[in-house]
């Protein structure tokens, strides 16, 4: 762990499964880390899981960071008490729910709290920073950090700054999800929906348009991800895809760009994801993966048991 950051405290808002998720990260470097929940019983609860699963993580070697699950654990508390979470923390992770208006009010009772040195930070996965710290008086200190679910698998985390925040804010964010173990990357400027979720939507909408129109099955154009695209992009991301290519992106755009520009031409309007269209493609999903909460809890340990494979995969290939 860099001599920075060496054994300084960060504190967790919100103990569910995000907040669990960075709770472990930041432990996995070797931080101390006070999980908060306006949930009585709830920061505790998240301590004791965290605890099992960092347990199960050792013994099946997917454990992160160079302490032990026993060291790692003996590192995060769980806390009732805001103002005692926060006493010694030099940056906040806020972890609650999707709510503009919830995440201003903890904001604002974050601030009243520490000094102005802390960092405040959002997990936010589309709320523009502008508006989730428009009621903070300092807000040169404030900056998203949007992780991908799970954080502890996903490494990829985007920093979003608000148009005041200081440059140092973002580098010593940026240095500290490094320090950890995460894939940090700077937009350079706010947008909706950030850059995943945007490069996400497309993709969701236009997968969505051809289950619509017939074209393909739910579980077949899921197939055209996991079985073509995410095969390369899982290693290589679209820019460098479209460079290897040809003999480079110059080339690739002379020759395909003007089918390319056809195919977009084609593209439908924006789906509404509702009503009668949305009933019958929930029910082709649901005939593929039942919604049952055991069948979805097992999906998504099978899913996090592969990306764990895959981290591992990845972990071997020089940068």
């Amino acid at each position: 762990m860099g001599e920075f950051f060496k054994g300084k405290t960060i504190a967790i808002i919100g103990g569910g499964l995000i907040g669990r998720s960075w709770a472990m990260v930041f432990a996995s470097g070797g931080y101390r880390v006070k999980i908060y929940d306006i949930q009585a019983g709830q920061a505790q609860r998240a301590q004791e899981d965290i605890s099992k699963e960092m347990r199960k993580l050792q013994d099946s070697g997917f454990l992160r960071g160079l302490l032990s699950a026993e060291e790692q654990t003996s590192l995060i508390s769980s806390h009732d008490d805001l103002k005692e979470t926060l006493e010694s923390a030099f940056f906040i992770q806020e972890c609650i729910y999707e709510n503009l208006f919830a995440k201003q009010e903890i904001f604002c009772a974050l601030e009243s709290h520490v000094a102005d040195g802390v960092i405040l930070s959002s997990s936010t996965s589309c709320i523009l920073p502008t508006n989730v710290f428009s009621k903070v008086k300092n807000r040169k200190r404030c900056i998203v950090s949007h992780p991908v679910n799970p954080p502890y698998y996903v490494k990829l985390v985007e920093l979003v700054p608000h148009p005041e925040t200081d440059s140092t804010v973002v580098d010593l964010t940026y240095n500290m999800m490094k320090e950890v173990g995460q894939s940090p990357v700077r937009l350079r400027r706010e947008i909706d929906g950030f850059a995943l979720n945007r490069i996400q939507y497309a993709v969701i909408a236009e997968a969505w348009r051809l289950v619509k129109d017939g074209i393909l099955s739910v579980q077949d154009v899921d197939a055209v991800m996991s079985e073509g695209l995410g095969m390369r992009y899982a290693f290589v991301g679209p820019m460098e895809t479209v460079h290897l290519n040809a003999e480079g992106l110059h080339q690739y755009f002379q020759q395909y760009g003007e089918g390319i520009k056809r195919v977009l031409s084609s593209f439908g309007p924006v789906p509404d994801f509702s009503d009668e269209e949305l009933k019958k493609i929930d029910q082709e999903m649901c005939n593929w993966v039942p919604c049952d909460p055991q069948n979805l809890a097992a999906r998504r340990e099978r899913r996090d048991r592969y990306i764990l494979g895959l981290c591992q995969l990845k972990s071997k290939e020089p940068k």
